[in-house]
């Protein structure tokens, strides 16, 4: 399988493209990873250094990977943190030019637009984008709590908040919402939800919350969630690897006392995480 991922990239670190294309690779999956931005570390720390690329150099770079005729087989397009408009109607036709020649190929799309208590942090006319354009496009969207509200424009405080907003969404055009951490009336405290809606039925895997605030957590899900999906074809499938692995990237971020998630050092919960969480279905 491959999958053509379109993300930023830091040589410092896990954000982007290098929390995202590792564990693909862990789990047998080639990437071909097209970059948006080259900076020397995630912009949470509050400086850095680099290049912000321009929709022309993805459409370049995208030219050329359709010259070598591999186009024809992508499984999957993923997207995250696109910088500005321009990124994100380059993500969308290297979506349609892959769906013309792999018609099967799946868009999963990392609506990256803002969290909980940090509010929008993505540049003007972005979180539009978005909802107007990116969401409808896809097959698969991977909102946090506070972007799957924006989103869908529904208050998501209980389960039938979750359920409202999630058909918002599948009636935009995806036909997977996975919401990466939710934390609503019912979840109990300590605890933290990742949903999946497939439109007919809702699943939920709860797992520990974990004393920890990193970047790239996000980038790795959503990742591990197409991964799965597209090598079992099953939402059920891919929430329970994604929920897993990942709760296990942060325990080991968390042991190891690092600001970086330890990507490299827990990598073997990309392929049998140490905890497997139960799916529930509500």
């Amino acid at each position: 399988m491959n999958v053509l991922s379109i993300q930023s990239w830091v040589a410092y670190g896990h954000v982007g493209n290098a929390s995202a294309m590792f564990p693909l690779q862990r789990m047998g999956i080639e990437v071909w990873a097209v970059n948006t931005v080259q900076f020397s570390n995630h912009t949470g720390y509050g400086a850095w250094r680099g290049q912000v690329y321009s929709g022309e150099s993805v459409r370049e770079l995208i030219d050329g990977i359709d010259e070598r005729g591999a186009l024809a087989q992508c499984s999957g397009v993923l997207s995250g943190y696109m910088g500005d408009a321009s990124i994100g109607e380059a993500i969308l036709e290297a979506v349609t030019r892959v769906r013309a020649v792999s018609p099967t190929a799946l868009y999963c799309c990392d609506p990256v637009i803002g969290d909980v208590g940090r509010g929008v942090f993505v540049r003007p006319g972005i979180p539009e984008f978005m909802r107007d354009r990116a969401v409808p496009a896809a097959d698969i969207v991977t909102p946090n709590h506070f972007e799957l509200e924006f989103l869908s424009g529904t208050e998501v405080r209980n389960t039938d908040g979750l359920r409202r907003a999630a058909d918002v969404l599948h009636r935009k055009g995806p036909r997977v919402v996975m919401v990466t951490s939710l934390d609503i009336d019912e979840t109990p405290e300590g605890w933290i939800d990742v949903v999946v809606s497939t439109g007919t039925e809702l699943l939920r895997v709860r797992t520990p919350a974990l004393p920890i605030s990193v970047n790239g957590a996000g980038d790795a899900i959503a990742a591990l969630f197409l991964g799965k999906f597209l090598q079992e074809q099953s939402a059920e499938a891919a929430l329970v690897h994604a929920a897993s692995a990942t709760f296990g990237l942060l325990k080991r971020t968390v042991e190891a006392g690092s600001r970086e998630i330890v990507t490299v050092a827990a990598q073997d919960e990309f392929v049998r995480p140490t905890t497997i969480f139960e799916v529930e279905r509500i």
